[in-house]
């Protein structure tokens, strides 16, 4: 039996930073991984002549060598930033929403993104000045409870970060009405929500703020060579740091000691048996306590149940045989919108017949040379808010995938201008159930457990100590105290990485 200090299960965004911060620490570890490529969804794909991006559409918080954000900081740390070769995004966004005839074209950087909004909502600098202010309050507290595992002291929340105590339990759009900051500034400053997949009336305004602070202050970049050049560099990093790694091998069980029913060890796809007390697992809650581990404490089973999952994801990808401008297709990133009621858009977004939401990137905008000379790709994802695509009978799959590929050609076209059909070379469409085949994750989620009230960012980070209930488990990736997306499943590995050290130094 081969015994390891430590095995990540899962090469997704957070197992690979886990398993780095692992071995910066001393600990020999395993990285166990299912797929033949690491990343997850953080990964690439070739059709004919177009390399496809499968899942990132810009990475917030890096910023630039003499502007680093904080996940450049990290990757420093990591000793990664240099193996990639990185592009800058060039605007925010761009967002249209029929029902409020809005159409608005943001620019990253806070003075320049204000100012772009004074000139579409004339009168609303003073409340967006005033967001970007509380929202800078809070990306200091959050990294004062990220710096100290959670364990922070009250005293020092509230001298140092008062308002974000203040704003912590209240709704984006709670906050936003106590800015008073005008209704349609309110639509354009909330077009980020669908990224985290949770209405404006339930989402946590810190969350929120968080995330938008991050994308305006430095801005967004993107790998040349797709996620998946990042997803290789954190994989050369293990290597050199003396991890192992086994690729097309399936952590099937994690076994546990009688006595306090802690890790004990892995069990592989071959029947090879791991020695360990320390599991960091980059996959699904509901995954390991349903399928991986026979005794569960009863607690974590009300409290993984209790969780509500986020949106099941569905991505069109197209190659076109003409570039950008002959296409009409202006901008790289686009939130296309029935209306920015978020709450009544959110469940338009329940049924496959209602839904006609899309976040739209396309690439050459910011990388003309990612796809051959006079040709463009692009990529439209929208996420589904219930298990709808259950109820498609197998007969009906590859009708229904037409059916809303085609509403979305259709719709970016009607909103933009844009003339795509006739011009595609390349189509390929993910269903929820390619996201549950490729990774795992039930019902084809993406974006892990809903961020809610009671289970948002703040609360997550601040009871990490209480939610640890089985000796040597901790979570890394969406699913994690981070929530998802990229940078989060990124921060998720690294505080699940630096904890797990911890616990294995107090061990002796």
């Amino acid at each position: 039996m081969k015994k390891y200090d430590a095995v990540v299960i899962g090469a997704g965004n957070g197992g690979l930073v886990a398993a780095i911060r692992l071995l910066q620490g001393g600990a020999k570890t395993l990285l166990v991984e299912k797929h033949n490529l690491p990343g997850g969804f953080a990964t690439s794909f070739r059709r004919g002549r177009f390399e496809f991006e499968a899942s990132l559409h810009e990475l917030n918080d890096f910023g630039t060598a003499d502007n680093a954000g904080d996940v450049r900081v990290l990757f420093d740390e990591l000793g990664v930033t240099e193996k990639i070769d990185w592009i800058e995004i060039p605007e925010a966004y761009r967002v249209i929403a029929r029902a409020e005839k809005i159409d608005a074209t943001m620019p990253f950087g806070v003075k320049s993104f204000i100012d772009a909004m004074e000139r579409y909502v004339p009168g609303s600098r003073p409340s967006v000045s005033k967001f970007f202010e509380l929202a800078e309050e809070v990306r200091m507290a959050q990294a004062y409870s990220s710096a100290v595992n959670g364990n922070t002291d009250s005293k020092v929340m509230v001298s140092k970060y008062g308002n974000f105590v203040r704003a912590g339990s209240y709704s984006v759009n709670e906050v936003l009405a106590a800015l008073k900051m005008p209704k349609k500034a309110r639509d354009i400053i909330n077009a980020y929500w669908c990224y985290l997949g949770a209405h404006c009336d339930d989402l946590s305004f810190v969350h929120y703020a968080s995330m938008v602070n991050r994308y305006i202050m430095r801005g967004a970049s993107m790998p040349k060579m797709r996620s998946h050049e990042i997803s290789l560099a954190l994989v050369e990093r293990i290597r050199e740091l003396g991890g192992d790694i086994l690729f097309n091998t399936e952590a099937v069980k994690i076994l546990t000691d009688e006595r306090d029913g802690g890790v004990n060890g892995v069990v592989l796809d071959d029947g090879t048996q791991i020695a360990s007390r320390h599991v960091v697992a980059n996959c699904a809650p509901h995954l390991v306590f349903g399928r991986m581990m026979d005794k569960v404490p009863e607690s974590e089973i009300r409290a993984t149940n209790a969780r509500k999952f986020a949106g099941r994801g569905f991505t069109m990808f197209l190659g076109l045989d003409a570039d950008a401008d002959e296409l009409g297709i202006e901008n790289h990133n686009y939130f296309l919108y029935d209306t920015m009621d978020s709450v009544a858009q959110y469940n338009k977004m329940r049924t496959i017949q209602d839904n006609e939401v899309q976040a739209t990137v396309c690439l050459n905008r910011a990388y003309p040379e990612c796809s051959p000379k006079g040709t463009c790709m692009m990529y439209f994802t929208t996420l589904y808010m219930s298990d709808d695509w259950g109820n498609v009978k197998a007969e009906d799959y590859y009708k229904t995938k037409d059916y809303v590929a085609n509403k979305m050609i259709d719709r970016f076209e009607q909103d933009t201008g844009a003339k795509l059909r006739g011009h595609i070379e390349e189509i390929s469409v993910a269903a929820p159930m390619t996201y549950a085949r490729y990774c795992g994750h039930p019902e084809g989620v993406i974006y892990g457990y809903e961020s809610q009230y009671w289970d948002g960012l703040m609360p997550r980070l601040q009871m990490m100590a209480e939610d640890h209930k089985v000796r040597g488990l901790r979570f890394a990736g969406g699913y994690a105290m981070r929530l998802s997306g990229y940078s989060s499943a990124y921060f998720s590995g690294d505080i699940s990485g630096r904890q797990t050290v911890g616990d294995i130094k107090r061990e002796g």
